[in-house]
């Protein structure tokens, strides 16, 4: 199916920010349109060099490109915690445990922007959160600027936040589900990698409300 190509989308493209336009083999892009990537200078890249490039960094996953993890938690989620950061530490990750501590009352708001923090400024490669039910660290973590933190509850869900959404923060309810369930999230998580194309072109407009709103 041939998809025309206008001056209006590469205005909207070079206002989004984006200096890449992706087009298929059958593709017609306009001469306005073509004046206005020359312009602006974006990319022209074709399609099938993404798919290949997104087929061949699919045999890689998730958790060997990536080794470092910050881990945290209220009270809620201590056991938990102490059980992911042992499988993580046995799967050769290099793990930071930003607390809590013990299973004494604390605010998980304190524990979710101290692993924000960390992933946003690249000195963990990841996240994981922890609290009862994977719903409050996730909103608060998802305050901090370039933070896609998902709640997960199910391999699905997972692999799901992992390809489509490039999430770097996986946050899990410890009194929502059992401990098999949680590890094989993790190990889902691990594994998938994200899946770009299409999904990218949604998250820069999820990018784009982030900044205008700043």
């Amino acid at each position: 199916m041939k998809n025309l190509i206008t001056e209006r989308e590469v205005l909207n493209l070079h206002k989004q920010g984006n200096t890449i336009v992706t087009v298929g083999i059958n593709d017609i892009i306009t001469p306005a349109a073509q004046d206005k990537i020359k312009q602006y200078r974006i990319k022209i890249v074709r399609k099938e060099e993404v798919d290949k490039i997104i087929t061949s960094e699919s045999t890689v996953s998730f958790s060997s490109k990536f080794r470092k993890v910050v881990i945290g938690c209220d009270h809620t989620g201590f056991k938990v915690k102490n059980l992911l950061s042992k499988i993580l530490t046995e799967k050769k990750y290099d793990v930071t445990d930003v607390g809590t501590h013990d299973e004494n009352s604390c605010d998980y708001p304190d524990f979710a922007l101290a692993v924000a923090k960390k992933v946003k400024d690249k000195s963990a490669d990841f996240g994981i959160l922890i609290d009862a039910t994977g719903i409050p660290s996730a909103i608060a973590a998802n305050k901090v600027k370039g933070i896609r933190a998902a709640t997960c509850y199910n391999e699905f869900s997972a692999r799901s936040a992992r390809e489509h959404n490039n999430a770097n923060i996986l946050v899990i309810g410890a009194k929502a589900l059992g401990e098999e369930t949680i590890c094989s999230i993790l190990e889902a998580w691990l594994t998938t990698n994200f899946g770009g194309g299409r999904h990218q072109r949604r998250l820069d407009k999820i990018t784009k409300i982030e900044n205008d709103q700043r």
